[in-house]
């Protein structure tokens, strides 16, 4: 749906880039889009995630419970994601607009903190992991050492800031093509474990009883948390989507890649890390291929994955935070999320021996994205009824500098996502909703205008 023509008469002090995308502008078809979120799901943190069911060997959930639990995270994945992406396909704005609906003009950035820090911090952790693999490949074919890591990371760094230069359009050049490669070179690490590894597999992953309890639940936030930052933007990404796709086709723009990608990734994962007992999958794929020939190919697939998922994930919504906030050139802002990245230290999030600092780090941020997504579907669907007047929200003299309900809302959703951070997301999700939707009943609305 094309935006109205309201919303293009928006205010100068909004960045260029930050203004609606009408559905004539928009470039991005069906099948770039899928092949978007393919490419975004075969990467090497996916994998990690999986293997962080597994310490010291031992799987924490056996086969049966890691499939079911992913399972149920990817189908809420799927139906936050198709909810919360109709703001932006309907009206070409991003998500740092979006957020003016419940927090106003100065609450907006500041809420966008919270979505822009955990993408800038997974960001640093997928290049990280990405030149480990680049080192690898470079120890097997020029006799490097580890001691190269760091200026592979740097490296790998400078070349995805240059491909994000060229803007989100130019995703869909590369996604599809790397989407292939890397999930033939995922399949083909599946299909090694399964048919070589049998016997461990069998006696380390499927036999374990596992457990249905807490931590059955806390792998189904931190499955779930690993996307919740990504569709809590939902509308940087579907307003570029060509215009004319209902809600249930969108929702399978989703649910087909990230099942798929997903899915396969965490089962992968898990079984990497019984067999080789070791966490991180770079070190784990060497250590089961045993064959310098054959790690380099894996390892150039490993780096092509994780150029395709913070292309997609993990620097353009920071990017939008830093415009927003600061209201500088996008591409300086591309550029100083790269440099902030390297300064969040991505190495300490996984060890060979555990990846359980990873899914402690999505247990942590979900205490403050669960509320929040909340809060912006409770915003658009219940109180606003899906009708927004464009011109007046980017009008920064017809919104509140600032709210009261939402910060507040997501204050206690917080809180009490804490009490029990396993359950972070799901506790600050419906107790953080539950809130903002009590405290707007009955509010009176002057920003409301039929699309």
């Amino acid at each position: 749906m094309t935006p109205p023509t309201a919303a293009r008469q928006v205010s100068q002090t909004v960045a260029p880039d930050l203004k609606p995308i009408a559905g004539d502008q928009r470039k991005v078809g069906v099948l770039a889009y899928m092949a978007m979120w393919l490419g975004d799901g075969f990467n090497i943190g996916n994998i990690t995630l999986g293997s962080s069911i597994v310490v010291a060997g031992v799987a924490t959930m056996n086969l049966l419970q890691t499939m079911v639990a992913a399972g149920i995270a990817i189908a809420i994945i799927t139906l936050i994601f198709t909810l919360n992406d109709r703001f932006g396909y309907r009206t070409g704005a991003p998500y740092v607009i979006q957020l003016r609906l419940s927090f106003g003009v100065k609450g907006a950035k500041i809420a966008s903190l919270f979505r822009g820090i955990p993408a800038i911090v997974w960001f640093g952790f997928q290049s990280w992991t990405g030149a480990l693999a680049l080192n690898q490949i470079g120890m097997t074919l020029f006799g490097l050492t580890d001691n190269h890591t760091f200026g592979c990371f740097m490296l790998l760094q400078l070349i995805q800031v240059v491909m994000a230069l060229w803007g989100f359009r130019s995703i869909k050049l590369v996604t599809g093509f790397i989407a292939a490669i890397v999930m033939v070179a995922m399949l083909g690490v599946f299909i090694l474990l399964v048919t070589q590894h049998q016997v461990a597999i069998q006696q380390r992953l499927v036999q374990p009883s596992g457990t249905w309890g807490l931590p059955f639940l806390g792998f189904i936030v931190a499955f779930l948390g690993n996307y919740t930052a990504i569709f809590e933007s939902a509308a940087d990404y579907s307003r570029e989507l060509k215009p004319n796709l209902s809600e249930h086709q969108r929702g399978l723009l989703y649910l087909i890649p990230i099942g798929l990608a997903y899915g396969m990734t965490i089962v992968t994962g898990a079984m990497l890390a019984v067999v080789t007992g070791i966490a991180s999958p770079v070190t784990a794929m060497a250590h089961l291929l045993n064959n310098g020939w054959m790690s380099v190919v894996i390892s150039c697939f490993i780096v092509l994955g994780t150029i395709t998922t913070n292309t997609v994930a993990n620097i353009m919504p920071p990017t939008y935070m830093l415009t927003s906030l600061l209201k500088m050139p996008q591409q300086l802002a591309t550029t100083l999320i790269g440099i902030l990245s390297v300064a969040t230290c991505p190495w300490i999030l996984v060890q060979d021996s555990s990846a359980q600092g990873l899914a402690l780090f999505i247990h942590l941020y979900s205490i403050f994205l669960g509320p929040m997504t909340a809060i912006i579907l409770i915003e658009y669907y219940l109180h606003r009824h899906q009708h927004v007047n464009m011109s007046d929200l980017y009008d920064d003299k017809q919104q509140p500098k600032f709210t009261w309900r939402a910060p507040l809302a997501l204050l206690i959703g917080a809180v009490s996502a804490a009490l029990i951070v396993n359950l972070s997301w799901f506790i600050g999700f419906f107790v953080g909703g539950l809130v903002y939707w009590k405290l707007g009943t009955g509010r009176k609305l002057r920003s409301v205008e039929s699309e």
